[in-house]
């Protein structure tokens, strides 16, 4: 079984919570235009799947800026995934699709946004009635 190293999974960690705190500033600076639609959140997914997949290009061991893992995973799963998980959703899809596996690209879009809906709807009414019941 792999363990991770410590120290490894504390950078990320840390990478997380800026990411985390990078999501909170970008929505609260975009918060004027957001009143028709969430464009902080959109902002957020676009810049951070742009962000992912820039920098995983050029960071791997044979793009430009070669860096460590540790560096690699810091930024594209802590900072990245602190800042959106559809950063991930989006080069995994990309990835798919480079690979030459179109169908499941759609697949992996269309059961991701299926699940997620279904999932959201699902917490929404379990905590709705939750809401409901009263105990005394």
């Amino acid at each position: 079984m792999l363990y991770p190293n410590i120290i490894s999974t504390l950078i990320i960690a840390v990478a997380g919570a800026i990411g985390t705190l990078l999501r909170y500033w970008v929505g609260l600076a975009m918060l004027r235009w957001s009143q028709s639609l969430p464009w902080g959140t959109i902002m957020i997914n676009a810049t951070g799947s742009f962000a992912i997949a820039f920098f995983g290009v050029l960071t791997t061991a044979s793009g430009r800026f070669p860096i460590s893992d540790t560096g690699r995973l810091a930024f594209m799963i802590g900072i990245c995934g602190g800042y959106t998980t559809f950063s991930s959703f989006s080069l995994q899809t990309l990835e798919l699709l480079r690979s030459g596996a179109p169908v499941r690209a759609v697949l992996n879009v269309a059961i991701s946004i299926t699940l997620g809906m279904i999932a959201v709807t699902a917490g929404y009414l379990t905590a709705q009635a939750i809401n409901r019941t009263q105990t005394f």
